[in-house]
């Protein structure tokens, strides 16, 4: 009869929200204790509910009984299937509430929040620069261990992201894709327009600390501080470099000297510079001083 009169005796005392039934709302206090009951055979991934569980266990199995019958394309979860259609349709349900960019799918929506929000969770913890995505974060982490699997087919020169290769291409191609609708001027990169876009907008976001002129590109801005602060003044005596930061410069004359003080604990392997390497917790509460790629290896397994 609850279905019927659409009362809802059972209210959780957390959150306020109410269910008709007792097992719905059981179901749900399981989000606020954090209890997984429900654990996969085959990678250990717990789950809140035991259908996240049958669902989970596709991705093992290989099994799609989901198919869009616009495109064929099939899936393992129904929900996903759900969300594929909307490309088909154009259908973008999820609207942001502070600027009214809408998205086709929930997941997209959340992400787009953190960019009004500035959260960025993912920290790198050998060179602690934080990222808003997950994503952003793994692509990183590949730029500390110098790996680049990404080959130009014409020049031969790599690239640590594909993305990375993907806009290089297009210095071969000629291809400029990114039109400006004030003036007509194109541009190969999106990030090109943007600052483009700055020259009619008349926007100047990139300010000196010093004497807060203000710039539209941070490429300007840069070049300003360099004859604002004098240049670099610290000389190298032996090839005469020359360095903005101190630090720059006792840096640099290890490559004259050949030291590398610094050693792994793990692999015995020795490092001009400290930076290779890194303290950090791995497998064990001892916290060793161990190489880069040790590293690097240990954070990607974390992320994934």
């Amino acid at each position: 009869m609850l279905i019927h009169t659409g009362k809802k005796l059972h209210v959780c005392e957390v959150c306020n929200k109410s269910f008709g039934r007792k097992s719905h709302f059981k179901i749900h206090m399981l989000i606020h204790t954090g209890e997984k009951p429900h654990v996969c055979e085959v990678c250990n991934k717990s789950f809140c509910q035991k259908s996240n569980l049958k669902s989970h266990m596709l991705n093992h199995t290989g099994e799609k009984p989901y198919a869009c019958k616009i495109c064929n394309k099939s899936f393992g979860q129904k929900s996903h299937l759900k969300s594929h259609i909307r490309i088909h349709t154009e259908e973008k349900p999820h609207v942001c509430e502070i600027c009214n960019y809408s998205f086709t799918q929930k997941g997209d929506l959340n992400r787009h929040i953190l960019i009004h929000t500035g959260e960025k969770s993912h920290v790198c913890e050998i060179c602690n620069k934080s990222f808003t995505l997950k994503s952003g974060l793994k692509k990183h982490l590949l730029m500390h261990t110098e790996e680049k699997p990404h080959v130009c087919d014409i020049c031969n020169k790599s690239f640590a992201q594909k993305g990375d290769l993907n806009r290089h291409a297009l210095i071969h191609t000629g291809e400029k894709p990114h039109v400006c609708e004030i003036c007509s001027k194109s541009f190969a990169l999106k990030s090109q327009l943007k600052c483009h876009m700055l020259i009619h907008t008349g926007e100047k976001p990139h300010v000196c600390e010093i004497c807060n002129n203000s710039f539209a590109q941070k490429s300007q801005l840069k070049c300003h501080m360099f004859f604002n602060t004098g240049g670099k003044h610290h000389v190298c005596e032996i090839c005469s470099k020359s360095c903005t930061q101190k630090g720059d410069l006792k840096r640099h004359v290890i490559i004259h000297t050949g030291e590398k003080p610094h050693v792994c604990e793990i692999c015995s392997k020795s490092f001009a510079r400290k930076c290779d390497l890194k303290n950090i917790y791995l497998f064990t509460q001892e916290r060793n001083l161990m190489c880069v790629r040790y590293v690097i290896i240990h954070l990607l397994k974390k992320v994934n």
